[in-house]
């Protein structure tokens, strides 16, 4: 069973998916596997040929502040970037699947729904917080000013919707406790596994 897990930047989509590896679920963390893709020869060519030097800090590290100043704020660049980099994610993710058979799968991606990774997803969660909240963790997160931290949250497609795509919603807003309702969708998912045996 292969579960999308999504939210938008700042909701906390990390420490959910970090709970449900507690709970036993395998987890393919696709924004760290981006990051990894960066510095695959084939890669590496197109985002030099894309955006320059600039973007690559040492032979294993990006300049993340970098890339964000040139693609937030460019929606082209923006999808030149995912054309890029999200097919070869994809086939990292299907490597990843074959080894995990039978296990529940959590596929954590900020952008499930705006590159279209839905598809062969059984069931979607979305993780969301209030907007104030987000800004304030991401700005403190990425060391960024406000103004920057919006142009990230903006470039996304709205928490709302991506609820209303999905399946289970969970809320991130510290006023409700995260671990229960983590431990209510698992279950449901569980109970849905044992029904596919």
């Amino acid at each position: 069973m292969v579960i999308g897990l999504t939210g938008n930047i700042g909701s906390g989509k990390s420490t959910v998916a970090k709970i449900f590896e507690t709970l036993g679920c395998k987890v393919f963390d696709s924004d760290t596997c981006a990051k990894k893709v960066y510095f695959n020869e084939l890669v590496k060519k197109q985002i030099l040929n894309l955006l320059g030097k600039e973007v690559y800090l040492t032979e294993s590290e990006i300049d993340k502040k970098y890339i964000s100043s040139k693609i937030f704020s460019n929606k082209i660049l923006l999808e030149k970037i995912n054309s890029i980099i999200h097919p070869v994610v994809k086939s990292e993710f299907e490597k990843f699947i074959d080894v995990n058979q039978n296990k529940i799968i959590i596929k954590e991606s900020a952008l499930l729904f705006e590159v279209n990774l839905t598809n062969n997803l059984d069931k979607l969660i979305t993780v969301v917080a209030d907007e104030n909240l987000r800004l304030s963790r991401v700005m403190k997160r990425d060391g960024i000013d406000r103004e920057m931290a919006l142009k990230k949250i903006n470039s996304q497609m709205p928490q709302e919707l991506k609820a209303s795509k999905s399946n289970f919603v969970i809320t991130n807003n510290e006023d409700e406790l995260l671990i229960p309702q983590v431990i209510s969708v698992y279950e449901s998912l569980m109970n849905k596994k044992s029904l596919l045996v």
